[in-house]
């Protein structure tokens, strides 16, 4: 594993990692410069859990900030789980919650 892998661990203490590519490509968005916080508290302390609409075993974690770089928004982090692993594909802030089964809520 790569010595810059960061370990996040999510609201059922699962380890998810965010590898150094992922967190470089969501960062080098302009609005989630300086998000990284958020990222690990979305996952930690996620409001709501969707499963993906596209592939069941991507968990979509939403949590709801009044004040973001472009204002009120839900921050998303799309998770992947395997049985024996589990890394973040991406984050970014959306105004809605993605569609989907609701799998947990706060």
């Amino acid at each position: 594993m790569n010595d810059d892998t960061i370990i996040l661990i999510d609201y059922e203490e699962r380890e998810i990692r965010l590898t150094t590519e992922r967190r470089d490509h969501i960062l080098e968005h302009p609005e989630m410069a300086g998000q990284f916080e958020r990222i690990q508290e979305t996952i930690k302390s996620p409001e709501t859990v969707i499963a993906s609409t596209a592939d069941e075993t991507v968990p979509v974690y939403h949590r709801y900030y009044e004040t973001t770089p472009v204002t009120s928004k839900f921050l998303l982090v799309a998770v992947k789980l395997f049985e024996d692993d589990a890394f973040v594909l991406t984050a970014f802030f959306s105004r809605r919650e993605k569609k989907g089964t609701v799998i947990w809520t706060a």
